[in-house]
């Protein structure tokens, strides 16, 4: 049942350097599967501070909030959740009557993913990576049980950093070493970016590899998943990982949890 905005619609947004689709199809598409009188809206912003105020002036009851935005928030905030503050690094944020607590359901997705892929803690993994996404997958591993991880980053300062605080060893390249699992945290295959056609390991990682993990999202099917699934090797994906991560925020902005059947419907509108 589709609702009218009226003066009672309760708004939710998304801060975004480059505000997608993905959540506002998500979101709206079970505002009205479910007749909540919701209404969602991606945006972008020059100036942090003053969309964090508008969100607390103005009612605006969540707010999904993507790099480059996702620790310059924290001090914005007044309470951080525990999937939050063990990582220090936020992509929502709830306002309960002008309240603002910030939580991290991109933790939440990769831990729920970990179990339903049954992920063995033994595992062998490579995560190339160290921002604010990286910071969950890892830390998400970490508090797993996955203890044979090793974070690369050619950014020595954030990749000594990740590795150091999630008790990984880091190196700059992946070199000859060979993980059970691969796992890509960067932009590396995303549209849009510079390197939307190249693999984020090289074909003999990849084929080595018993499982690939890689959270870009647009396209699902990354050239690292791509080639993959031609060597036909169990993959996770970073459609999976958005959808949980939506999931997530929709039930804390609205406290009602889809089932199974409509979480898979509102993917594959969203998803186009």
């Amino acid at each position: 049942m589709s609702i009218a905005p009226n003066r009672d619609t309760i708004l939710c947004m998304s801060l975004a350097a480059r505000p997608g689709t993905f959540g506002v199809r998500f979101h709206n598409h079970l505002y009205e599967q479910m007749g909540l009188n919701y209404y969602y809206k991606a945006m972008t912003t020059g100036d942090l501070p003053a969309a964090i105020g508008g969100i607390r002036a103005l009612g605006i009851r969540g707010c999904g909030v993507s790099m480059p935005f996702k620790e310059a928030c924290i001090p914005l905030v007044d309470e951080l959740d525990a999937s939050a503050s063990a990582i220090e690094s936020i992509n929502t944020i709830v306002n309960d009557n002008g309240y603002l607590k910030a939580y991290n359901t991109d933790y939440l997705a990769i831990r729920q993913l970990l179990d339903t892929h049954a992920v063995d803690p033994d595992t062998t993994f490579a995560l190339r990576g160290s921002g604010g996404m990286a910071k969950a997958v890892a830390s998400a591993f970490r508090d797993a049980g996955l203890r044979n991880g090793l974070i690369i980053a050619r950014n020595y300062e954030t990749g000594r950093a990740l590795a150091d605080t999630c008790g990984y060893p880091w190196q700059a390249e992946l070199g000859d070493s060979r993980p059970q699992l691969l796992v890509n945290v960067t932009p590396v295959g995303m549209t849009g970016s510079n390197q939307a056609e190249e693999l984020s390991f090289d074909m003999a990682a990849i084929e080595a590899a018993q499982q690939v993990f890689d959270v870009v999202a647009l396209p699902w099917q990354t050239p690292l998943i791509k080639a993959a699934q031609k060597l036909g090797k169990p993959v996770i994906t970073g459609l999976e990982v958005i959808a949980i991560q939506a999931l997530e925020q929709f039930v804390l902005y609205t406290g009602v949890r889809p089932s199974a059947e409509q979480l898979r419907l509102a993917t594959e509108y969203a998803r186009g």
